[in-house]
This record gives C-alpha cells, sequence and structure tokens, in this order.
C-alpha cells in the first residue's frame, strides 16, 4: 500500500480547515485515512498549524510521500523533508 501525506478539508462552506493526514494514494480526498498527523487553519493571520512531528517523521521514514500543498508546510514550519 503506497501512504501520501496530504490534506482533508473540513469546515463549511467558504471557512474551510484542512487535516493533515497519512492516507492510501486511492483513497479519495476527504475519506478514510490511516492516522492524523496535524491541523491547518488558512482562515487566521498567521496561518495556524499544528503538527505531530515525530509521527511524520515515523511515515517519511515508512516511504510516505508528500503532496505540494503539505511540503510547503513542512517547509514554512521549519521541517526537515529528510526521514532520518
Amino acid at each position: 500500500m503506497a501512504v501520501k501525506i496530504r490534506l482533508s478539508r473540513k469546515g463549511t462552506k467558504k471557512r474551510p480547515f484542512y487535516r493533515i493526514v497519512a492516507a492510501d494514494v486511492e483513497a479519495p480526498r476527504d475519506g478514510k485515512y490511516i492516522e492524523n498527523l496535524g491541523t491547518y487553519n488558512p482562515m487566521v493571520e498567521p496561518n495556524a498549524v499544528t503538527l505531530k512531528e515525530d509521527r511524520i517523521k515515523y511515515w517519511l521514514t515508512e516511504g510516505a510521500k508528500t503532496s505540494d500543498t503539505v511540503k510547503s508546510i513542512f517547509k514554512k514550519q521549519g521541517l526537515s523533508m529528510n526521514p532520518v
């Protein structure tokens, strides 16, 4: 099973709130996921981000890929993309 770290949209119309999740690449965007790794709220200034860094590093060592948006969030938070 290939795993991808990506965003899952929550919240209401015009008020998005996202979970950062580890999910199977074939699962739908807002469908079943393996583990919740954090949150991202773009509606506040500055954008609110919470991350479970230890679990993110675990999934990266297991070979999980990140979406482009999640990669940029990690970069802004200073999280290294190197799994080791």
